[in-house]
């Protein structure tokens, strides 16, 4: 008879990834706010042409409930009800020929619109 032995992880599934582009750059724009407890908070609220909008912005405020999740010296807060919508995505930076900016590649969104930042 063959046994089969299931190892569970302790290290809790993330939130949100990441990038180390965006680690950076979230540590450089922190650091040009002079205020080292600042955080970056994520969240989704209604609106835009798809029905519902990225929000992202600096915080010092941890709410109860909130997910906070470090990467490196760089903190991500996101509250509850975002974090349902947000769950698996990758936060990344590109920087290029056609400009800079932060990106995020959801997996929960079914449709979004040609700006980007308007998902279903």
């Amino acid at each position: 008879m063959t046994q089969i032995l299931t190892i569970k992880s302790n290290k809790p599934e993330k939130t949100v990834n990441v990038t180390d582009a965006a680690v950076e750059k979230i540590g450089e724009l922190i650091a040009a706010e002079g205020d080292e407890n600042l955080a970056l908070r994520m969240a989704v609220r209604p609106g835009g042409c798809s029905g519902f909008s990225y929000e992202m912005y600096f915080d010092s405020q941890i709410e109860a409930g909130d997910f906070v999740e470090e990467y490196g010296d760089v903190r991500v807060i996101v509250d509850p009800q975002s974090a349902e919508m947000v769950k698996g995505s990758t936060l990344d930076y590109k920087d290029g020929l056609m400009g800079a900016g932060f990106a995020i590649e959801n997996p929960n969104v079914t449709r979004s619109c040609g700006c980007g930042n308007s998902f279903a």
